[in-house]
């Protein structure tokens, strides 16, 4: 690479980096061509990109970032970036899954709203519900309170229209 195509990859890992909510380092050392083509698929399928370059180059982007300096230390060694465009939690199943079922995929490191977070992290976000999910309990939780006042309404009626059929039965 000349020196405008490293510029500009470090230019573009800038960007990607301030415009992605979350970020994962992995090592993808012993994948074979396949192996990362399916991984970049299925990332890309959950909101997901994974870009590769020279770890200098990736310390050249990071360097003046906010929140950036903690993984710093762990840019070293066949490492890749995984950028997250819409959400996370899908994103880190696909790499904690693909990880599970290849041992050459490693993960390193994370950032997700300015916290970092190490591999156990990783899988714990992994193992969060998917944002509808999220919501359908959000919205079975609060509609609960208001299904039970309803229930509880309506047997009120029905003990009524059952004592009035009693006293009808009663007066035959």
């Amino acid at each position: 690479m000349n020196r405008q195509q490293k510029e500009l990859v470090v230019q573009l890992f800038r960007e990607n980096f301030a415009q992605s909510p979350a970020s994962f380092i992995v090592g993808y050392r012993g994948l074979n061509v396949s192996q990362m083509q399916d991984l970049r698929s299925k990332l890309r399928e959950q909101g997901g990109s994974l870009k590769v370059t020279k770890a200098r180059l990736m310390k050249l982007a990071l360097e003046g970032q906010e929140n950036a300096e903690a993984l710093l230390p762990y840019l070293h060694d066949q490492i890749g970036f995984v950028f997250v465009s819409e959400e996370p939690p899908a994103v880190a199943k696909v790499l904690s899954e693909f990880a599970k079922k290849h041992d050459a995929l490693t993960l390193v490191v994370g950032k997700l709203d300015g916290d970092v977070l190490d591999s156990q992290g990783i899988v714990r976000i992994a193992s969060l519900p998917s944002k509808p999910q999220l919501l359908a309990i959000l919205s079975g939780t609060l509609k609960a309170p208001m299904t039970r006042l309803v229930f509880v309404l309506n047997m009120q009626i029905v003990q009524l229209l059952v004592v009035l059929k009693k006293i009808a039965e009663k007066k035959k």
